[in-house]
């Protein structure tokens, strides 16, 4: 079975053909800066031949030209990986949230009304993945659409782990609840342990633009950092993560304007409002080496929210045997990871230094006498959403 995955942003669009269920990667590409002018990036590669092409100064202006761009070249002359689009039999999306549909399901009209009630919660990556998908819809329309919602994996989580003290008739009335992100990454975490053993507690700590870390208990998810909406958890690159929710009423008192406010939460937070310097965190690293004390400060805020949610996953779990770092930070980053697991010394966590900085893949990071095994482990969060298209 032919399966398209669509990863959408709010200004990207991501694609890999699969055939399922051998997990084989027919052909990737990419679409850059949509709707920038003749400033986009586009690439593809047919990775049966090695045929490929990049090109930069391209005109995308929306999403419907960057999908049509792609099944064009999937499709059509010297790089083509398929005879026609109807080959294409399923397309599974990399979605944020839709309310009442938790886990993976077709998308229909109901979905989509989901995701639209709920859009104020993820206002850039609904709005995103609504257009991406009603454009899909038009241009393959044989073709069956699955959504991988990104609160799939956590929709077992505890009822006193998941409930805010809230008055309860908003969890009934409008789902007020924690949701939970990032379940492609830490989903496929799970299942790269559950190929592994049966029985375990690992903590997974994706680590990138956007942060989050869960505890997994026998490959399901039993808590996680994110909240209700995306701005909550360990700060990202530029939102805040958990901020008291009496936050904004003071500042609206301040004289500061909604949009200010919101700005300030979901743009000019998070690495590079503390920082000042950047919302990558290698430059943060960079500007901290060079006695910028801020960018120092939001190194140790990082950080110290990631140890703040593993000691506390660690007493939920009540042992802890794998602890993984994932994502654009977590993989490369040896620096934040040996911040994090100096700080776990107490719950006998014992990092090899030599073998951290020289991880540049997939590997353990921990000595032989360590209590947990630290692990690094590059997610693939495409064939994590191929697999559950699949298996719907």
């Amino acid at each position: 079975m032919k399966i398209l995955v669509c990863n959408v942003g709010s200004t990207s669009l991501k694609f890999k053909l699969y055939e399922m269920p051998a997990c084989e990667v027919f052909a990737q590409g990419a679409v850059e800066r949509v709707g920038s002018g003749r400033d986009a990036i586009v690439s593809y590669n047919n990775n049966h031949t090695g045929a490929r092409v990049d090109l930069d100064g391209q005109d995308i202006p929306d999403y419907q030209t960057g999908i049509e761009w792609f099944l064009q070249e999937l499709t059509e002359g010297p790089r083509a990986a398929l005879s026609s689009v109807e080959e294409i039999e399923r397309v599974g999306f990399k979605a944020t949230l839709s309310k009442g549909h938790f886990g993976v399901h077709e998308i229909d009209e109901a979905v989509l009304d989901g995701m639209k009630e709920w859009l104020p919660m993820a206002p850039l990556h609904n709005a995103a993945y609504i257009k991406a998908i009603e454009v899909m819809r038009e241009v393959l329309p044989e073709a069956r659409f699955v959504g991988a919602f990104e609160t799939a994996f956590h929709r077992e989580i505890p009822m006193e782990r998941k409930i805010f003290g809230v008055p309860y008739e908003w969890y009934e009335k409008y789902g007020v609840q924690r949701l939970g992100y990032h379940s492609a990454s830490h989903g496929y975490i799970a299942d790269v342990l559950n190929k592994e053993k049966t029985e375990y507690a690992a903590i997974s700590c994706h680590l990138g633009g956007s942060s989050s870390v869960c505890a997994i208990l026998n490959g399901k998810s039993v808590d996680t950092s994110f909240g209700m909406s995306l701005e909550s958890g360990l700060i990202h690159a530029n939102r805040t993560g958990d901020i008291d929710c009496g936050m904004a009423a003071f500042l609206r008192g301040q004289g500061l304007s909604e949009q200010e406010i919101q700005e300030g939460f979901q743009k000019k937070g998070g690495l590079l409002g503390i920082s000042g310097v950047s919302n990558d965190m290698r430059y943060v690293i960079e500007a901290a080496d060079n006695g910028n004390i801020r960018a120092r400060l939001a190194m140790e805020v990082f950080v110290t929210g990631i140890v703040h949610y593993i000691g506390a996953f660690y007493l939920d779990l009540g042992r802890l045997d794998d602890l993984v770092f994932t994502a654009g930070i977590g993989e490369h980053s040896a620096r934040i990871r040996r911040m994090v697991c100096e700080k776990l010394m107490p719950i006998g966590v014992r990092m090899d230094e030599k073998k951290n900085e020289d991880c540049h893949g997939e590997g353990v990071i921990s000595t032989a006498n360590s209590a947990v095994c630290v692990r690094v482990i590059p997610t693939n969060e495409e064939l994590g959403i191929a697999r559950r298209t699949y298996e719907i």
